[in-house]
């Protein structure tokens, strides 16, 4: 689905990415793992086209990614940003409609997902009387309501609590399950652990880890992810 390809990035005398090379594949949630300030949010970004590569590339489908192309794409940033004075209903109906969808649909199904999250009583009220995970979740059926082929998530269950975080993860499995490919960007680990089938470990600007997840598990019998990725960036060994 995707392939980026020797892709770096610097920022006056801050590299933030050096020669990354990753392959989604199609129809798996990919963990996009790593520390904070570790490259993670700059190459979403690269692959949404709000930034350029300073070297390399990016396939999409088999072809070099265009502009057209990003709009086969459903990005929900780490910071989040919904119009406060806007009642829910009129303004996920315009974002929806920026995607392409034309009012009806949008509608149709912006009511569905609303019902299935049990979140329809809040279509007419203002965003700014909904708390910060009330919010994510708005934001979150906006980010999948044009149905993408590539859905990129960077830290979802930010601000949630463990039934909503639940919840989230849910749907987005359900998504997998209908043939979506996921990027699942998180610091996370015991998270991207139950949702990833492939995961890429970013460390300082460099890809230290990557494969499928259970191949790396059985490289490291009886360790979860923290620990796996400790001694991958230490390269000390735990005596446990």
């Amino acid at each position: 689905m995707l392939q980026i390809n020797h892709i770096s990035k610097t920022f006056g005398d801050f590299r933030a990415l050096n020669d990354v090379n990753l392959h989604v594949s199609r129809g798996t949630v990919f963990g996009l793992l790593g520390p904070n300030g570790a490259g993670k949010t700059t190459l979403i970004r690269i692959i949404n086209h709000i930034i350029h590569p300073d070297s390399g590339n990016l396939l999409f489908d088999g072809h070099p990614m265009t502009d057209e192309d990003v709009l086969q794409i459903g990005y929900l940033p780490e910071e989040r940003g919904l119009y406060k004075k806007m009642k829910v209903g009129e303004q996920a109906i315009y974002l929806a409609r920026l995607k392409g969808l034309d009012k009806g649909t949008a509608e149709k199904r912006l009511h569905e997902w609303f019902d299935r999250l049990e979140i329809d009583s809040w279509w007419n009220r203002k965003v700014e009387e909904l708390s910060k995970g009330m919010q994510q979740k708005v934001q979150f059926v906006v980010t999948v309501l044009h149905e993408p082929q590539l859905l990129i998530f960077d830290e979802p269950f930010s601000g949630f609590d463990p039934v909503n975080a639940d919840i989230l993860k849910r749907e987005i499995l359900r998504l997998k399950s209908q043939g979506s490919t996921i990027i699942f960007s998180t610091h996370n680990m015991p998270s991207a652990e139950e949702l990833c089938d492939e995961i890429a470990l970013i460390n300082h600007s460099e890809v230290v880890l990557s494969g499928p997840l259970a191949a790396i598990k059985e490289q490291h019998p009886g360790q979860d992810l923290d620990r796996i990725f400790i001694e991958t960036v230490t390269g000390k060994t735990s005596n446990n």
